[in-house]
């Protein structure tokens, strides 16, 4: 693909840039998907995507459950194929620098090739917030892990730790309960900020211990995760405890630094998240972001999905008027 015949460039290949590349497509743009990783972000890491619409299984006619919801793997090859069968192009490679002359954006690769392409969709989502505590940095991958589905099955029949208390914490201390009965999970707060389902589901299984009022401060062991010291946050009394493995879900840091002032700055809210209008555009021209990176995101698959057909509708009227004035 030459620099020249991109209409439009997406940066990230989670369920809003792939939405976006689906409806860029039909919309009859040459669309180009840039993704360091696999499609699918981080939806590839969700166990049972339950709570996304349409996807309840498959029923018989008497309505008896013939199999469950699609996993978050399954329904991102959907996305994806439904994107390639629509003419969108793939192309695995690191993005590094993002700017813009004239009418045209250029993105930069980590290979050394440079793209152009009139208006450019960013959708890289974020990553998972880090404790910033002693240990963690240390036992990353020994035991520290940010991923139940990636590394869950390490730990069968041992002690985990989950700390968090929002959606990703109690979606993934379930998933954790069906390997081991030994979950703990820890929260700062008295009560957790989940949808209410799910916090009712946490709490009811007898797989996992709920301790509210609770901070982590050290991750401790030899060669492994062996003991984490825990701080009651009432009291301040702090406390050793043994276990296998520390689970972490605190939260997401956006991955916007390709506008954060390197070459080309977009407006920013306070925690980084890339701030657009209800039309996806931000305060550069031509230039769209969605799904996780997005300031005000719900940070749902569907909303992710939703956000990258706007983007794309709206960048695809953006060209129009670049091309034919």
């Amino acid at each position: 693909m030459s620099n020249f015949d991109t209409d439009l460039i997406i940066i990230g290949a989670g369920p809003a840039g792939l939405t976006a590349a689906q409806y860029g497509a039909r919309a009859n743009l040459k669309v180009l998907v840039l993704e360091q990783f696999a499609p699918g972000g981080q939806v590839l890491l969700i166990d049972i995507l339950e709570n996304y619409p349409g996807n309840a299984g498959q029923f018989d006619a008497a309505g008896n459950m013939l199999s469950g919801p699609k996993t978050g793997y399954e329904l991102s090859m959907d996305f994806h194929r439904q994107a390639e069968a629509f003419g969108a192009s793939f192309l695995s490679g690191s993005v590094i620098s993002l700017s813009k002359d004239d009418n045209f954006f250029s993105v930069g690769l980590a290979s050394g090739e440079n793209l152009k392409a009139p208006a450019v969709i960013i959708a890289t989502g974020s990553k998972p917030r880090l404790l910033d505590i002693p240990g963690e940095e240390e036992f990353t991958g020994r035991g520290v892990s940010y991923c139940a589905t990636c590394d869950g099955n390490f730990f069968r029949g041992k002690k985990i730790l989950v700390v968090g208390g929002g959606d990703a914490a109690c979606d993934e201390a379930r998933y954790l309960s069906n390997l081991t009965n030994q979950v703990t999970m820890i929260h700062r707060r008295d009560s957790f900020r989940a949808q209410k389902s799910l916090v009712e589901r946490t709490l009811n299984n007898p797989n996992i211990k709920v301790r509210f009022n609770t901070i982590i401060k050290e991750i401790r062991g030899e060669k492994k995760v062996g003991y984490v010291l825990l701080e009651d946050a009432k009291t301040g009394e702090t406390y050793e405890e043994e276990t296998d493995a520390v689970f972490v879900f605190v939260g997401t840091v956006p991955q916007s630094s390709l506008v954060a002032g390197n070459g080309l700055k977009a407006g920013l809210d306070k925690n980084g998240y890339i701030i657009t209008d209800n039309k996806m555009a931000t305060d550069i021209p031509g230039l769209y972001a969605a799904g996780d990176v997005r300031s005000g995101a719900f940070r749902q698959v569907v909303t992710a999905a939703a956000d990258g057909a706007a983007a794309a509708k709206n960048a695809s009227e953006y060209i129009d008027e670049i091309k034919y004035g």
